[in-house]
């Protein structure tokens, strides 16, 4: 494939990216559910995973939290969620060309899938901007995972072989001259002048593939390295949440083959130290609330059921983080043409060897679609009461991401056997081969991208970029005391006048430079779910009763930060700030110092240092993997 054909298919995805995120071109910060970006972060222990909660956002937060003193945290979430878009239609794209040798006009069919379907647009609306990290790492993945799994030629081979040539030509040489001498009659000094000028070109031919032999193993060396940090940099990329590095290791480990299983799977464990880390030091070993299985369990669409909507790349638990042609009998059609891309395909996807992922799609469509019937829901339950972790597994949906790998090859793919069908019926197509494959290509982008109008801009412009009450800041310049802060009204999601109709998460945790209460709580279809933060429970149940300031005082509590504009329960909670002091207020926003809060570090410096650590290795294994991988490209 030529650099130029290669260009237009990187930008392509640009184009894509652009329609998709174009509102966030803008001023402001993504705040959208459960995505929120703020000016500036802080590295709290909650954003190292060691506070209350699960780390289900290490080390995303302390990434943001280190990197936001430089470069705007907006910008720096933005940058992620553009780059990760973009990465996952070209990696679409590389694989397809890699795996399935397809052409540029498949090559945009596959960018065009792994880009422009439901799941991508499910969870742009849910606010799940990192997870889309993790999605965008699998074709990279699967990419270095098959380069180590091909066999490596024997480096040996190459120098008995030179020196076996060598050895030929020596012995050919010396017939050669032998029969020269008797034909001439010879001389007296003919033979040892023969002799001597065959074993020069015997010598030099031994030390001229003896060289190329090195340089042979120099080379496969040099691709080696490069595979192995190609691979390390997409696990490490990945691992910007904990579930999108379970994503790469199921990907990457399937594909690599017995015997470098092992190695893979130690650095994948590396890169996962951050979020490993904190599940052992902090609260992610506890269990979870056994509701929440239920509650975040697949849903299904129109027409479709669970199953239909799982095949489809839809099915996310919150009806409401949906596109508007999701919730309409277009939901099926849309199906159905994606289903018959795919299934047109599968056999020459299968034929060519790549049946891992494959079976990893059928699995990643079926076991969510098991996990939501009660037989199902039951076994979840179980595992989240009991396994430490298990947690990360109770939204399943986000799972049937690793189906993407295969359906872009399959759709790629699909491409050659439309057009080899088509042949048998009109031959005259042979005159014509690169017009009818840019023919397939167009009318398989079609049927991907017409059904889903509402992915455009913004998904339909509900994310659009926010922008904060400037009494955020004075908020920030006022806490200047240690205690961590609790907040009112009750509850983890906000509506705010400025943020739209859609709820979102409270952005506190993310903007002050202390450690914010929360419970963790979630009210989801009809369920209540409890988090982990049994401290702020107490100290939420403490507020909305009117407790004195030194009963939270004596839970850690230092500050209260009232948000005025977004609806909540505020309880008796006026009864305890008329024995507080407030030290700042404005028409958005008002906080009050509680004297003398007693330490209550939910980490000790030990804990930290090791976190810390944790965090640092994640990021040297990125930046590193990535240097040597761009320094060793892959030779083919």
């Amino acid at each position: 494939m030529t650099g130029s054909a290669r260009l237009w298919v990187a930008a392509y995805c640009a184009l894509l990216t652009a329609v998709i995120v174009g509102p966030l071109a803008g001023s402001g910060y993504l705040l959208l559910r459960d995505a929120v970006s703020t000016p500036r972060s802080y590295l709290t222990d909650s954003a190292l995973g060691l506070g209350a909660a699960a780390p289900r956002a290490v080390p995303q937060d302390a990434l943001l939290a280190v990197l936001s003193p430089v470069v705007d945290g907006g910008i720096l979430v933005k940058a992620i969620l553009i780059v990760s878009l973009w990465s996952a239609g070209y990696g679409a794209a590389v694989l397809a060309r890699r795996f399935v040798s397809a052409t540029t006009g498949p090559q945009l069919v596959a960018a065009t899938l792994a880009l422009w379907n439901p799941f991508v647009a499910e969870r742009l609306l849910q606010g799940h901007w990192s997870l889309l990290a993790g999605y965008a790492a699998l074709p990279w993945v699967a990419l270095a995972a098959t380069r180590l799994r091909e066999p490596e030629v024997d480096s040996s081979v190459d120098v008995r072989s030179g020196r076996g040539h060598a050895e030929a030509s020596l012995a050919s040489g010396a017939g050669s001259g032998t029969d020269s001498a008797a034909e001439t009659g010879g001389g007296r000094g003919s033979p040892g002048s023969l002799s001597e000028v065959d074993s020069a070109r015997a010598s030099g031919s031994i030390v001229g593939r003896a060289w190329s032999s090195v340089q042979a193993r120099r080379s496969r060396a040099g691709a080696r390295v490069g595979a192995w940090a190609a691979l390390v940099a997409a696990f490490a990329a990945a691992g910007l949440t904990p579930t999108g590095s379970l994503l790469a290791a199921v990907i990457g480990l399937a594909t690599i083959g017995w015997r470098k299983m092992l190695p893979a799977a130690v650095l994948w464990v590396l890169t996962c130290a951050p979020w490993l880390t904190a599940t052992a030091l902090g609260a992610g070993a506890e269990p979870s609330d056994p509701e929440g299985v239920s509650a975040f369990a697949a849903r299904a669409e129109p027409w479709l059921g669970t199953l239909g909507s799982l095949a489809g790349l839809g099915g996310i638990w919150n009806a409401e983080a949906v596109p508007g042609s999701r919730t309409t009998p277009v939901a099926f059609v849309a199906t159905m043409l994606l289903l018959g891309i795919v299934a047109l395909g599968v056999r020459a996807v299968w034929a060519r060897g790549h049946r891992a992922l494959l079976v990893i799609a059928v699995v990643a469509v079926v076991v969510p679609a098991l996990g939501a019937t009660s037989g199902g829901i039951a076994v979840g339950e179980w595992l989240v009461a009991h396994v430490p972790g298990a947690g990360l597994l109770r939204d399943s949906q986000k799972y049937v991401a690793l189906a993407m790998p295969a359906y872009v090859l399959c759709a790629a793919a699909a491409c050659t056997t439309v057009l080899t069908f088509a042949r048998r019926f009109a031959p005259t197509i042979h005159d014509g081969v690169r017009t009818g494959t840019a023919a397939v290509a167009t009318l398989f982008i079609g049927m991907l991208i017409l059904p889903l109008p509402d992915l455009v801009w913004g998904v339909g412009g509900e994310m659009r970029p926010v922008h904060y009450p400037a009494g955020w800041e004075k908020v920030v310049e006022h806490i200047d005391a240690p205690g961590d802060v609790a907040v009112l009204p009750a509850g983890m999601f906000r509506r705010f006048p400025y943020s739209g109709t859609a709820p979102v998460l409270d952005p506190a945790p993310r903007i002050l430079p202390d450690d914010v209460l929360q419970t963790g709580e979630l009210r989801v279809r009809g369920y209540a779910v409890a988090g982990e933060g049994n401290r702020a429970r107490t100290v939420e149940t403490a507020l909305l009763e009117g407790a004195p300031a030194t009963d939270l005082a004596a839970l850690g509590v230092g500050w209260i930060l009232i948000e005025r504009t977004t609806p909540g329960p505020l309880g008796a909670s006026q009864s305890t700030l008329t024995t507080t002091q407030l030290t700042y207020e404005d028409p958005d926003l008002a906080l009050y110092r509680v004297p003398n809060p007693t330490p209550t570090d939910t980490a000790t410096p030990t804990q930290r240092r090791i976190s810390a650590t944790a965090h640092l290795l994640w990021a040297t294994l990125l930046l590193g993997a990535l240097l040597a991988a761009a320094l060793r490209p892959n030779p083919n």
